[in-house]
């Protein structure tokens, strides 16, 4: 697998980020264990996760996802080769600091996240999405306390507007607290507009690594949804709705074009054509099984050719 660097972090990960919002959700911890293998044995070496993951599932009250990374690291004696990324925001306990980005919600939480993990430092440690009951010079102080302390590196943003990412960097610049290295954006093929407009030209001046989530628009990019056809079986399947358009299926049609031009899948191009895209350092992919695993990894490395760029700028155009 491909590597590329992380930002501005000096952080060497692989092209390709491993989700784990669907461990266990979707996938139980026997079927993680060996998605994680793969991936790794691939060469990948970058995980993502998030405190939450994943409470809206009955039985899970979240952390779930954390706990299971921390155990196959703790199995495979492999922490010091990965680079662990997960999250902070989402509800994790009753009470008025039981959410969001104050001092005191990130101190916990922070604890309980490297606990679950069984890891003195979190690589990356990202702010789910915004909080503002909160200010972000409160948010920076405490996470520059927590990388003096030694319990994290780097911070990164998921979610945040280009207005709101813009405030956060120029709030650290004047109080001289850490930057966002990173942020995590929603982005695709078929939802462009979110990131391209305004984001990926701020994402590119401020040197940060953008590393999108939903990259197969929650699994319409997949190839397995298709005009005319009955809807696949998936936990996901009511999500991608939004996308069964003619626009959409226009998209899935080039997809199937340049894919077997280079003899590959579906999603790979999807994830190829992304990663053409400004500042975006690898794209979050996901799977509950090593063959879902194996029809993706092959975009780390597949180089589509300008024409082919183009074709899919084209057929995705206004999206």
């Amino acid at each position: 697998m491909n590597t590329t660097q992380l930002g501005t972090t000096g952080i060497t990960v692989s092209n390709l980020c491993l989700g784990t919002m669907q461990f266990g959700w979707t996938a139980d911890e026997a079927a993680s264990f060996a998605v994680m293998d793969a991936f790794v044995a691939e060469g990948g070496n970058f995980i993502d996760t998030a405190d939450i993951y994943s409470n809206w599932t009955p039985g899970n009250s979240g952390g779930v996802s954390e706990e299971i990374i921390g155990r196959w690291m703790k199995a495979r004696g492999n922490r010091a080769s990965i680079i662990l990324a997960t999250k902070v925001r989402g509800t994790m306990w009753k009470g008025d600091d039981g959410e969001g980005l104050s001092r005191t919600h990130i101190t916990r939480a922070v604890e309980d996240s490297l606990r679950r993990l069984q890891v003195e430092t979190i690589d990356l440690y990202q702010c789910h999405w915004p909080d503002e009951k909160t200010p972000i010079e409160e948010t920076l102080t405490i996470f520059d306390e927590l990388i003096k302390a030694g319990k994290i590196r780097h911070i990164g943003a998921s979610n945040y507007s280009a207005a709101q990412l813009g405030a956060a960097l120029k709030a650290a610049d004047d109080k001289k607290l850490p930057r966002f290295a990173t942020l995590q954006p929603h982005h695709n093929l078929v939802h462009r507009k979110e990131y391209e407009a305004d984001l990926a030209a701020l994402c590119v001046s401020a040197g940060i690594g953008v590393i999108p989530y939903s990259p197969l628009a929650g699994g319409f990019l997949s190839g397995k949804y298709r005009k005319g056809q009955p809807m696949p079986d998936s936990q996901r399947a009511g999500r991608v709705k939004e996308y069964m358009t003619d626009a959409g299926f226009r998209a899935i049609e080039v997809l199937d074009t340049v894919a077997s031009a280079h003899n590959t899948t579906v999603p790979a191009v999807a994830l190829a054509w992304q990663m053409t895209r400004p500042a975006i350092t690898g794209p979050i992919i996901g799977a509950n099984s090593i063959e879902q695993l194996a029809a993706l990894l092959p975009a780390s490395d597949l180089r589509l050719s300008a024409a082919e760029v183009e074709a899919l700028d084209a057929a995705s155009v206004g999206m």
